[in-house]
């Protein structure tokens, strides 16, 4: 570890304070040092800067590249019915919305998108966000206090755990999927006020919660089971209302239900649903909702064309799975390390951080692009090509994935990540 760059305590006439024998860190400084730590280890995130996007086609400078990272499952981010939708509003009202909900800023088509979700899903209200983050943060927040406890997954999205720490609560986290250790979790604060959240398909491993049995678990110790469902909704259950739907689950076992319009619907926003009377209590309570500016009205339209395609156009999910199912079985052929997924995100478990990089360098270079996943998003030794896959791609886009991963030519080291995936 480098030494912490150090600055003077100043008192209000501008000495050092205790006649400069105290010292603080340099916050800016700190930073450079972990970011400069983060690269040694070939840890660092940077951006790409996409020129031009068609399907799943992506222009990158002068080249063109094939996606298989992206969150556009059902293919409806440039849908035409989108786009004249957001065009439309957009001359209507104006491009923001300028000001918070309650405010000025809550238009008809906030409301008509509010309504048009909660039906979806089966729920009595819901309520807009301008992003899943400050969705969770704006749950976890308003519902939990200090003396509470929340129990979560391990491989939660950080921005449940995050809001569980701005509520004050107690955290817990058991192993992922895990039942019984949930189980033991709760039973630990017995008294407690308890909050189990999950990720109902888990965005890095792209399997599904056993939301059965953590529905029965809540129904018995009395606590309330919360599901971010960012990569269910659209892709999992009946006209696509995500895996709490398709779980058979209701609003009476899963009263707090988040998940987001900038995955399978394509445009951008998330939202929060469940009986009326938390809708109502996150309306006065939930900070990131009472604070922050509405989403564009242009946007919650196109947003709303694209709830009514995603339960209208079923052939886009019979596609999506029809190209799950010819991935799998051609990975299965090559012996490739996959983590047992059944849903649009298929890891393929590398390990080491250095593999995974090398791995999506060498598919650029064939001009495919997906994404190297490594530590701290995932756990170390566990990262990770993260490969997404679409109802805009086409079966030789698959046949062609599956071809450059051959040539890769994984060592069996590699393949030996998938065995002891957990």
């Amino acid at each position: 570890m480098q030494k912490l760059p150090l600055t003077p305590t100043l008192s209000p006439n501008g000495d050092a304070a205790g006649g400069g024998s105290a010292w603080r860190a340099d916050l800016i400084g700190r930073l450079a040092v972990q970011t400069s730590e983060r690269g040694r280890e070939q840890l660092l995130r940077r951006v790409r800067t996409i020129d031009r996007a068609d399907g799943p086609w992506l222009d990158v400078g002068n080249g063109r590249l094939l996606s298989f990272c992206g969150n556009d499952y059902l293919g409806l981010a440039q849908h035409p019915q989108l786009v004249a939708a957001l065009a439309r509003a957009a001359r209507e009202q104006g491009v923001g919305s300028t000001s918070a909900h309650l405010i000025c800023g809550h238009r008809t088509g906030h409301a008509e998108l509010e309504e048009a979700l909660a039906a979806w899903t089966g729920r009595e209200r819901a309520l807009l966000f301008p992003a899943g983050y400050m969705a969770n943060l704006g749950v976890l927040q308003a519902l939990l206090a200090r003396g509470d406890i929340c129990v979560q997954d391990k491989l939660n999205h950080a921005c449940l755990l995050d809001g569980a720490k701005l509520g004050g609560a107690e955290l817990k986290r058991y192993p992922h999927a895990d039942v019984a250790a949930a189980a033991r979790q709760l039973a630990s604060r017995a008294g407690a006020a308890a909050l189990l959240a999950t990720d109902g398909v888990f965005s890095m491993d792209g399997d599904v919660a056993p939301l059965r049995e953590l529905a029965a678990l809540c129904a018995q110790q009395r606590a309330t089971l919360m599901v971010d469902d960012a990569h269910g909704l659209g892709v999992l259950g009946p006209r696509g209302a995500g895996s709490v739907s398709g779980a058979g689950l209701g609003q009476d076992e899963v009263p707090v239900l988040m998940a987001t319009l900038g995955k399978a619907l394509g445009c951008m926003g998330a939202f929060v649903a469940g009986p009326a009377a938390l809708i109502e209590g996150l309306t006065q309570f939930a900070r990131p909702y009472i604070y922050t500016t509405a989403m564009p009205p242009a946007l919650a339209a196109a947003a709303l064309e694209a709830v009514q395609l995603a339960q209208a156009d079923a052939w886009r999910r019979e596609k999506l799975f029809a190209l799950v199912a010819r991935f799998r079985s051609g990975a299965a052929e090559l012996g490739l390390p996959l983590a047992a997924s059944a849903s649009a995100i298929q890891p393929l478990l590398l390990g080491s951080a250095a593999a995974a990089l090398d791995a999506a360098q060498a598919l650029e270079r064939r001009g495919l692009l997906v994404s190297a996943i490594r530590p701290p998003t995932v756990p170390q030794g566990r990262a990770r090509l993260r490969i997404t896959l679409s109802a805009a791609h086409e079966e030789a886009h698959v046949d062609r994935l599956l071809d450059a991963l051959e040539a890769l030519r994984l060592p069996p080291a590699s393949r030996a990540a998938a065995d002891d995936h957990v």
